[in-house]
C-alpha cells in the first residue's frame, strides 16, 4: 500500500502540467515585461524570449497563404520564418480530444520568406488527447487546461534513446520515468518515452526537464508532446508512441517549427 501511494503521489507531482515539477525550479527567473521585454525582443531580432509565445510578426507572404482552421489573429502570431507548423485543434473548448496536423511549407528555392509559388502541405494527421478540462487563454498551474497559443518547438528528450530527431535530445532513463494511473484509471508508464517540449513558460534551448518558469510558478509549465496513455492529460498534448517517433523525426530546427494549439473556435479567431 505504501509503495502504491508513493507511486500515485509521484505521478501527480510529475504530471502537474504533464512535465511540471512540484519542486523549486533550477535557475528560476522572474518574468520580464513592458519595455524590458520589448528591448530583449528587439535585440533578438523579434524572436520569442523565454516563456513568450511566438510573437514575431508573420511576413505578408505568410499571411497570404492559408493554413486550414487558422483565423487572421492566430495566423498573425506565426513567425514569418516558420516552415513547419504543427496545428493541434481541440474538438471543443472543454474537450480533451483533439487532432494534430503537421504542415510543412513547400519552398523549392529555399527562401525562408516563402518564395512565390510556395505553399503549405499536410504531411501527417493524428488523433490526440489534450488536458482534461480543455483549453484556456490564461493557463495557470493545476487548472487542467491546455494553453492556447503559438509556441516554438526547440527541445526534446525521453526515457528511450533518440529515435533520430534533429532537435537537441535529452536521453534520461530515470529522468523521464513515470508511474501511477491517469484520470480514467489507465497506466501512465511509458508516457515520457519520447517528449517534445512546447515552449510555454519555459527556457528554450534547455532540456524539457529544466523547471525554469520565466512567467512564474503560478502560470504552470512542463507542457509537452508526449506518448498517449489512453486518456486526458494535465495540460500536455499526447499522441501514440509510433507517431511521437515520427514527429521527432519530422521536426527540423532549421525550419523553425512551432505548434499552434487550441480549440477550433479559438484558432479561427
Amino acid at each position: 500500500m505504501v509503495r502504491t501511494a508513493l507511486a500515485a503521489a509521484l505521478a501527480v507531482a510529475v504530471l502537474a502540467g504533464c512535465g511540471a515539477s512540484a519542486g523549486t525550479p533550477s535557475g528560476g527567473a522572474e518574468p520580464r515585461a513592458g519595455a524590458a521585454a520589448a528591448a530583449d525582443a528587439e535585440k533578438r531580432g523579434g524572436a520569442p524570449g523565454p516563456g513568450e509565445q511566438a510573437r514575431r510578426p508573420a511576413s505578408p507572404a505568410l499571411r497570404d497563404r492559408h493554413l486550414p482552421g487558422l483565423g487572421p489573429r492566430t495566423l498573425a502570431q506565426v513567425p514569418g520564418n516558420a516552415r513547419q507548423v504543427v496545428v493541434v485543434t481541440g474538438e471543443g473548448r472543454d474537450s480533451s480530444r483533439s487532432t494534430v496536423v503537421v504542415y510543412q511549407r513547400r519552398n523549392p528555392d529555399g527562401d525562408p520568406d516563402m518564395a512565390a509559388g510556395a505553399d503549405w502541405r499536410a504531411v501527417a494527421t493524428w488523433d490526440a488527447h489534450n488536458a482534461r478540462k480543455g483549453w484556456t487563454d490564461h493557463h495557470v498551474g493545476g487548472d487542467l487546461r491546455s494553453p492556447i497559443g503559438v509556441f516554438p518547438l526547440t527541445d526534446a528528450g525521453g526515457r528511450l534513446p533518440d529515435p533520430g530527431t534533429r532537435l537537441p535530445y535529452d536521453h534520461s532513463a530515470g529522468g523521464f520515468t513515470i508511474g501511477g494511473t491517469g484520470f480514467e484509471g489507465e497506466p501512465l508508464a511509458g508516457s515520457f518515452d519520447y517528449v517534445v517540449a512546447i515552449n510555454y513558460n519555459r527556457k528554450a534551448g534547455t532540456s524539457p526537464r529544466d523547471w525554469t518558469r520565466p512567467l512564474g510558478q503560478k502560470r504552470g509549465g512542463g507542457i509537452w508532446f508526449h506518448v498517449d496513455h489512453g486518456g486526458p492529460t494535465q495540460g500536455c498534448v499526447s499522441i501514440s508512441k509510433k507517431r511521437m517517433k515520427k514527429l521527432l523525426r519530422i521536426l527540423d530546427p532549421e525550419r523553425h517549427p512551432v505548434v499552434v494549439m487550441g480549440d477550433a473556435a479559438s484558432l479561427a479567431r
